[in-house]
């Protein structure tokens, strides 16, 4: 049996932070990271951005981590973790090594939303290194190419494939694309920008099915319509990979429940990164799926395992790019809350608020950088501050 210092179950970015948390306090302790990933830990926001808007932008210099080498740890791919034994200090993996720990980490992410269709290889669920690849050949090919979902990832990628040749279709339950999110005319601006690039889009639809055809896939839609295309991306979401924690016997509630420093209830454990439920500073207790988070969380996480035991105080932010459109998010952004606009350009350049109760949530920055610690200090302040304080607050550039 292999013993670790430190060992951390998952090869994600929130392993990479935490590695490199390890060696900001402590030299020389045992690493050891356990991955189901086929590849190192990479920078994922690359997956369905820059790979494929900028030539220059390499694997090896830009998305690779390097992990290992930067951190010494022992690093095992294609390897799962099924059971960890707390007071042995162990876990056990699906071929039946054990490896000891001193302190554990759980960062074991989470597994994309699948769909109810039966084509093999023609059907990805986008998460990983591998799933770019395949979803990449498809449009080296210029194939007919269904994204579906229409939030973060599902437009990301539906802008991405289209700029790179594939013709695209997007379904998506809302009306309007972003109507969940945006205000009702910022949603009519994004929505114009796809259809302006090229982009199918079909609103206010779920797929309910679909099968193989003899060279691509016929999609069922929740109207009983149909889409025949060659291939498939599903951008749904994912489902914290909470089991193991659980069967653990650690408190699991949304999420892997951690403290302030990111302990789970047993304080030689902890999580962090999507399946963390932590406390937060300025929104209170929240589980956050996005990379700010996975790579600050990580890496206190990690300084905390080598004996820190410094509180996780940051609030994490979210973004997005796609055309020639940016946005970067604080807090809670729904189309259901009310909101104050805040135009310097409309519906190019601007802040939006998200306001529960009168009370400022969520912070949008359109198009407008470098804003992100004056929404953190919106949400410290929003208790004290009225609709009407709110315009000109913030200043987009």
């Amino acid at each position: 049996m292999t013993d670790y210092d430190f060992l951390i179950i998952g090869g994600g970015m929130v392993a990479d932070a935490a590695a490199r948390g390890i060696r900001e306090v402590d030299e020389h302790g045992s690493i050891g990271i356990l991955s189901m990933d086929v590849d190192g830990p990479y920078a994922r926001p690359a997956l369905s951005k820059k790979l494929w808007t900028d030539p220059d932008f390499s694997w090896d210099e830009k998305v690779d981590l390097h992990t290992a080498e930067a951190t010494g740890a022992a690093l095992k791919l294609e390897t799962t973790v099924t059971r960890i034994d707390r007071t042995a200090r162990t876990v056990t993996t699906a071929g039946g090594d054990q490896v000891g720990y001193g302190k554990l980490l759980l960062a074991t992410g989470g597994t994309p939303t699948t769909l109810p269709i039966d084509a093999p290889g023609r059907v990805v669920a986008f998460r990983s290194a591998a799933d770019y690849r395949q979803v990449r050949a498809f449009a080296d090919r210029h194939a007919s190419v269904a994204v579906v979902g229409g939030s973060y990832i599902g437009t990301e990628l539906a802008a991405a494939l289209v700029q790179n040749g594939a013709r695209v279709t997007l379904i998506h339950p809302d009306d309007v694309l972003g109507g969940s999110m945006f205000p009702p005319d910022l949603a009519e601006a994004f929505e114009r920008r796809y259809r302006d690039a090229g982009v199918q889009l079909v609103g206010g639809r779920k797929v309910s099915g679909g099968s193989a055809t003899e060279d691509g896939v016929s999609l069922t839609l929740d109207d009983d319509s149909s889409i025949t295309v060659d291939a498939v991306v599903a951008g749904l979401g994912i489902t914290p990979n909470t089991a193991l924690a659980e069967d653990a016997g650690l408190e699991v509630d949304d999420g892997v429940v951690v403290s302030s420093t990111l302990a789970t209830s047993d304080p030689l454990v902890f999580a962090a990164g999507d399946i963390a439920s932590y406390p937060d500073l300025l929104l209170g207790r929240r589980r956050v799926e996005h990379v700010d988070n996975a790579q600050q969380q990580g890496r206190q996480a990690g300084r905390n395992l080598a004996g820190a035991e410094e509180p996780y105080t940051h609030t994490p932010y979210y973004y997005s790019n796609v055309f020639d459109m940016s946005y970067e998010a604080v807090g809670r952004v729904q189309s259901s809350l009310r909101t104050v606009e805040d135009w310097t350009t409309p519906q190019e350049q601007g802040v939006v608020y998200f306001l529960d109760h009168d009370v400022v949530c969520g912070v949008l920055l359109w198009n407008a950088s470098d804003q992100r610690d004056a929404a953190r200090q919106v949400l410290a302040e929003a208790t004290a501050l009225l609709p009407e304080m709110l315009p000109g607050r913030i200043r987009a550039s």
